[in-house]
């Protein structure tokens, strides 16, 4: 494998991040330690699981990984640079290579756009193709993601929401990034929908030999498309192995209370 294979598409190190909570003394302040000294992480062709209950801080990383959410301290590193000294056209080229699906389609989409406009916006902004090309660019995407072409044409509120979860899938893959942090992209939608994006997503990790972080708060579903789980509990990684090894020999006592507590996405 080549150097570039090996180094990580995005690496966090020690990354802590504080927020003042109201409440205590002025010289005393209650601070909340969202993400407390973490060291994360991914590569191209690897999917990267992050599970744990609400408030775990498994978002909060996620933001800082995508860039919406600057560290109190520790490094972010992009292809093996600081991101913290990048430029504008460092900021392009991050924004370009990690690309992020969020929770609830219905909020991440512009209701006012059509799907089309939704999937141009991305090549637009970056100055990518002419009007025929990114035309042909948003048919392939639709295709890609199990949608007809004449999908295209209509706003989300026209379609369901596992149809708008696509599109949010598609509209990340707009710009051929190397990794995709999907943040609880299954639990805004219906049951008999969700195991059909998770073998989206893997068919996806699949063929386009994607970086993938996946976060949720179900174990089992992170399992099932998982090379690498990290469990995290009050704003640390306490456990991290293969799915295989964090299955079959957890060590920590909270990845076990998981396992036993948490039922799957996929049975209910």
């Amino acid at each position: 494998m080549s150097a570039e294979t090996n180094t990580p598409v995005v690496e966090l190190r020690d990354i802590h991040v504080h927020h003042r909570a109201r409440g205590g003394k002025l010289f005393a302040p209650n601070i909340v330690r969202a993400v407390n000294g973490v060291d994360f992480s991914v590569s191209r062709g690897e999917t990267v699981g992050i599970v744990g209950e609400s408030g775990c801080g498994k978002s909060t990383l996620a933001s800082v990984l995508v860039g919406l959410q600057e560290p109190t301290s520790g490094t972010v590193l992009f292809r093996g640079k600081d991101a913290s000294k990048r430029n504008a056209a460092g900021r392009k080229e991050f924004g370009r290579s990690v690309a992020v699906v969020f929770q609830d389609p219905s909020t991440a989409l512009n209701p006012r756009l059509t799907i089309s406009d939704i999937l141009t916006d991305p090549l637009k902004i970056h100055g990518i193709g002419n009007a025929a090309s990114r035309a042909a660019k948003v048919t392939d995407l639709l295709s890609v993601v199990g949608l007809p072409a004449s999908a295209a044409s209509a706003m989300p509120n026209q379609v369901s929401g596992g149809q708008r979860q696509r599109v949010a899938i598609a509209r990340a893959l707009a710009l051929d990034p190397d990794i995709i942090v999907a943040d609880e992209p299954t639990s805004a939608l219906d049951v008999s929908v969700r195991a059909q994006v998770l073998n989206l997503l893997t068919d996806l990790k699949a063929s386009l030999n994607l970086g993938m972080v996946f976060i949720s708060h179900d174990i089992q579903t992170v399992r099932y498309v998982s090379d690498r789980i990290c469990v995290m509990n009050a704003g640390q990684i306490v456990e991290q192995g293969t799915a295989a090894q964090v299955f079959e020999n957890p060590s920590n006592e909270y990845t076990r209370t998981l396992l036993g507590a948490a039922p799957s996405l996929l049975q209910l």
